[in-house]
């Protein structure tokens, strides 16, 4: 398997089927409605923008899954502050695909100076958790009942790896 930075042209049809699995089949994302085609060139200008990385873990040519990040709320002061997310095709899940994105993904944000990754994870789903604190996170807190699909009420677990970085942090 390779590392890969994502680009919408090889990689935008991909990476929304692995959205839209996780939308229709889980609580991975708090989202009803799959997102169209066309939703695609907005995420991909949006991580462009920020400078937020897109990466990919292919076999033979298949997006197994993708990292990345963005902000994680939109004031100033949270510019060392990032929110995260792993999706990784139930073809290759329990493969290590989640572990690998998500060490390149805790690189990438060292590199990039930032100091804190959020994960927001549904409560109940134990294998993003245990990846997570296998990886060094720690639980930050829980929203007890912060969301509702799928007919039940949803927990968000928010789990923090803090990093030392950035080498000269400052305001403004």
């Amino acid at each position: 398997m390779q590392l890969v930075d994502c680009s919408p042209e090889r990689h935008a049809g991909a990476i929304l089927d692995l959205l839209n699995d996780a939308i229709l089949h889980s609580t991975a994302l708090y989202e009803y409605t799959p997102r169209p085609p066309q939703s695609m060139d907005a995420w991909f200008a949006g991580k462009r923008q920020g400078g937020f990385p897109v990466i990919g873990l292919e076999h033979e040519g298949r997006l197994a899954g993708f990292a990345s990040y963005g902000s994680f709320r939109a004031y100033p002061a949270f510019k060392y502050s990032v929110e995260h997310s792993v999706y990784v095709h139930a073809d290759y899940r329990g493969r290590g695909v989640g572990r690998t994105l998500l060490q390149a993904l805790i690189e990438r944000a060292r590199q990039h100076q930032r100091h804190l990754l959020v994960g927001a994870i549904d409560a109940g789903n134990a294998a993003s958790i245990a990846l997570h604190t296998g990886l060094g996170f720690v639980h930050a807190g829980t929203l007890p009942q912060a969301g509702f699909k799928f007919g039940r009420w949803l927990d968000l677990a928010f789990y923090q790896l803090t990093l030392d970085t950035p080498e000269a942090p400052a305001d403004g």
